[in-house]
């Protein structure tokens, strides 16, 4: 669940009045290597609709001002000029032109985070120009040494400044945290975030070196937290760990600040930013992938679902058909092979009258007419159910019927190795092997021009399915460029392999064509051990 973000006030004067007090609560906290009123003020201008910065830079002015009579700065028109005016509408500025270059409060992406801290650092590189200028039409005999040190302990307090307290802005007010994420953070801060800042408070009471090392130690639980915590682990865990370095050198008696480490803070600060911001897109991508892959998974087992249906589709038309072509069969050899096998025995019985007719010719001639409607028959009958394959079975049929005797009158030499129990397969898998040999030798008599016809079939088991490997070959010319439109030889063949679930697979060799075929018996375990 998201946790509610703080709204912006809509009135212009309720946001100014906020802002102003903010400025108050921050201007308290002043350091010499660090200005949170500087970050305060980029990131209320780069949050804040345009027509709420009059209010804002008025209301900021308004309590300088008042500051400035309280503490009895000396108070004036050019002072106010000088002074206080300058740094607010350089800030504005830079970021009105920003803004129009599309830049963004986002700390989303790797990108948008290289765009912010790039913006930070030309507002304060522009801010400190500004300054630079003013110094040297004001105090002509300043050194430029010294000149120099103030410009770079500017920069680098109006940095880190914008560093703290921006980010923090826009986690608050544009990218709250949810509140599964913020248990997670205020687990981790009490686990590792306050054990940490206790080892650098005590490493701080000690002499050197032992504070430098304090400060490295300090950004060791931001780097944590930017792994573990994306972006705003980083922007929470880098301004606990300031606060804790800024106590500390506080209460430290070594001397005065060194802003060896504070440079040291912003350097490592801005790159546990980048580390979070690209932690938290990376993970985005993760999770947007691991929801493609549930999505596809599930696309995929829609696919296999419909696949198989359109298998059990195509094997239910093949079964029909099979049986179609039984009942046909069984009809043409009951009434067409009797109705001739009666005119034979008519014809028989008569022999003696045409004989003594002088007409024992037209005898002859319709026994040889017969004679070839038989041979007829059977050609059809064969193709529309092998009756061999149920009288020989699978093996013996493929190795003595009718392909043989095909191949055999066309003068082919044919060669055979099977291996395995065709028991193993079912019966629409017997047929269809069947049916892919006696095509395959059907082609290679009418259109290879081949001398040799290899068959090849393996049957076995493996994980409780039955397999079936066939491997067919000639030596003919091989398949033509461009097959001819109305065959339907190759065609059917792999409907029929595709419709049991197979794989077919036609290329031409060197010389002639090869084809291999992968079935899978529908039998189960159950069945083959009950077959076996």
């Amino acid at each position: 669940m998201q946790s509610k973000s703080l709204s912006l006030p809509d009135s212009g004067f309720v946001l100014g009045l906020a802002y102003a007090l903010l400025w108050l609560l921050l201007q308290s906290t002043e350091q010499p290597f660090w200005m949170l009123p500087f970050g305060l003020r980029f990131g209320a201008l780069l949050i804040a609709p345009l027509r709420h910065w009059p209010w804002l830079i008025g209301m900021e002015l308004a309590v300088t001002a008042a500051v400035d009579w309280h503490t009895g700065m000396p108070m004036g028109w050019m002072e106010f000029l000088i002074g206080d005016l300058p740094e607010p509408l350089t800030v504005a500025a830079g970021l009105w032109l920003l803004r129009r270059a599309n830049l963004h409060a986002s700390l989303r992406d790797p990108e948008d985070a290289t765009r912010l801290l790039l913006s930070a650092v030309l507002i304060v590189a522009a801010n400190a120009a500004v300054d630079a200028v003013l110094l040297a039409l004001i105090h002509h005999a300043s050194s430029s040494g010294m000149m120099i040190q103030m410009l770079g302990r500017e920069l680098l307090s109006n940095y880190l400044g914008i560093l703290l307290i921006a980010p923090l802005l826009i986690m608050l007010l544009r990218a709250p945290p949810t509140r599964k994420a913020l248990a997670a953070l205020l687990m981790d801060g009490m686990l590792v975030m306050l054990p940490a800042i206790a080892i650098l408070l005590i490493l701080f009471r000690h002499a050197a070196p032992q504070p430098e090392f304090a400060r490295v130690l300090a950004l060791a639980p931001v780097l944590f937290f930017a792994f573990r915590h994306g972006w705003r682990g980083a922007v929470l865990s880098l301004l606990v760990s300031s606060l804790a370095v800024a106590l500390a050198d506080f209460q430290s008696k070594h001397g005065p600040q060194n802003a060896a480490g504070y440079l040291f803070l912003a350097v490592a600060g801005t790159g546990a930013l980048m580390l979070g911001s690209a932690t938290d897109a990376l993970r985005r991508s993760s999770e947007r992938v691991a929801e493609q892959n549930v999505y596809l998974g599930a696309v995929n087992r829609r696919l296999d679902q419909l696949a198989r249906q359109l298998r059990d589709a195509a094997r239910g038309n093949l079964q029909a058909e099979e049986n179609q072509r039984r009942h046909m069969a069984a009809e043409l050899h009951d009434e067409l092979g009797q109705n001739i096998t009666a005119i034979q025995t008519h014809v028989k019985l008569a022999q003696a009258r045409l004989r003594s007719a002088g007409m024992e010719d037209i005898s002859t001639s319709i026994n040889t007419i017969l004679g070839y409607m038989r041979r007829a028959l059977h050609r059809l009958l064969d193709d529309l159910r092998p009756a061999v394959l149920d009288e020989f079975g699978l093996l013996r049929a493929l190795d003595e019927g009718p392909i043989r005797d095909l191949l055999s009158t066309a003068g082919l030499a044919y060669h055979t190795e099977m291996h395995g129990d065709p028991r193993l397969l079912d019966e629409d898998t017997r047929t269809a092997i069947y049916r892919l040999a006696q095509e395959s030798a059907t082609n290679a008599v009418k259109h290879a021009q081949a001398s040799e016809f290899r068959l090849r079939l393996r049957i076995g088991e493996r994980h409780g399915t039955a397999l079936a490997l066939l491997d067919i070959r000639d030596d003919g010319v091989g398949l033509p460029d461009r097959l001819p439109r109305d065959g339907r030889g190759l065609q059917g063949m792999r409907d029929r392999v595709t419709s049991l679930g197979g794989l077919f697979r036609l290329r031409p060799d060197r010389k002639g064509v090869h084809l291999r075929v992968l079935l899978r018996s529908s039998n189960t375990s159950a069945d083959i051990n009950r077959l076996a």
